[in-house]
């Protein structure tokens, strides 16, 4: 049976234009993650553009790029605080490094003999150790080649992340600056695709793109900067580069905790038990409080994310981007669950048979 020449022509038409699209999905492969943050961002601070661009005069691209710097210098400033101080702190490790080596672990403390069960084991275990410097380096030296992978591994990922990051702001300039034209072609595009609900959808998602952004990379820059005040005030040296570490760990659910708990009971250890305790209440009752009520105020206003999303999110994102991805999972994820539950709550409007009408 021969096919009519006008199927002919269509199904060539499709051929090639499958083909157009998997190259040019080929092609910007390894820019993808940059170009799916820099239209979250983009998305995230429309109304920052928008401002701007009155005082501007309607200039878009001078609006375009000051909000571009504005956006880096909040992303990126974390690294590069980290980034003047890391020489520092490399060097202080370096020298308590060499201390331990000289003068060994110190003496276990006094309650680490009471735990119950394993006390007495764990204390003299740690003293055995404490006076025998060649075993505890003869243990630890199976583990530094594996730390040195790990440490060099988490480098690269952080180096990525931070080229990802500026690539990402490049291309949101462009975004910012024709960012009309990007938004007429989306909502004709999702009229066509969704009917009459594809502009409320889209709304939908730019509203959850903006609430989740907000929460999760907001909440991580406050806990940061907070953290960071608190370890500074407390008199630890590596202050910059904790709070790095507790910005990093935000989004994981109870994650910094892990970093501000440790450091407070490192400071009761070595005698400082006020300043001890006083960053242990403001690890409780200001940098925990930030997640605990500015997040769920912030988040809900686009989405009300499940907890194991969330979670997930954050995982599954740092498997997938890298570094990015630990902001950009949870960001992905929402829009999703957000979409799919608008779609499967709302139902489409009836219509009236004309069998119905005649009665």
């Amino acid at each position: 049976m021969r096919l009519p020449a006008r199927r002919i022509d269509n199904t060539i038409t499709l051929a090639v234009l499958a083909l157009l699209i998997a190259g040019c999905v080929f092609v910007l492969m390894p820019f993808l993650t940059a170009i799916v943050w820099a239209a979250i961002l983009c998305a995230t601070a429309w109304p920052l553009f928008q401002y701007l661009r009155v005082i501007c005069h309607e200039r878009r691209a001078l609006a375009s790029l000051a909000t571009v710097l504005i956006i880096a210098l909040t992303v990126l400033a974390p690294f590069i605080v980290v980034g003047v101080t890391l020489a520092d702190n490399a060097a202080r490790v370096a020298t308590w490094w060499q201390s331990l080596i000289a003068d060994g672990p110190p003496d276990p403390p006094e309650w680490v003999a009471r735990l119950p069960l394993i006390g007495d084991r764990i204390a003299a275990l740690w003293s055995e150790y404490a006076h025998d410097t060649a075993s505890v380096f003869a243990e630890l030296r199976q583990y530094m080649e594996p730390a040195r992978r790990i440490a060099l591994g988490w480098g690269a990922a952080i180096l990525n992340g931070v080229l990802q990051l500026a690539l990402s702001m490049f291309i949101g300039f462009f975004f910012f600056r024709d960012g009309d034209v990007i938004i007429e072609r989306l909502a004709i595009a999702a009229h066509r695709i969704a009917g009459e609900r594809g502009a409320q959808l889209a709304q939908l998602a730019a509203s959850t793109v903006r609430g989740v952004v907000l929460g999760i990379l907001g909440t991580a820059l406050a806990q940061g900067v907070l953290a960071a005040i608190g370890f500074y005030v407390a008199g630890i040296k590596a202050a910059p580069l904790l709070g790095f570490l507790t910005f990093l760990l935000s989004p994981v659910p109870v994650g910094p905790p892990l970093v501000w708990a440790p450091a407070a009971l490192w400071l009761i250890y070595e005698g400082h038990t006020g300043w001890g305790l006083f960053l242990l209440g403001w690890g409780t009752l200001v940098v925990s409080t930030v997640d605990n009520v500015i997040k769920p105020l912030i988040i809900s206003r686009g989405s009300d994310l499940p907890f194991v999303l969330v979670l997930l999110g954050v995982l599954g994102g740092a498997i997938a981007f890298g570094f990015i991805g630990v902001f950009l999972g949870p960001v992905l994820l929402a829009v999703g669950y957000t979409l799919l539950r608008e779609w499967a709550t709302t139902r489409p409007p009836q219509t009236t048979s004309s069998e119905d009408e005649v009665i």
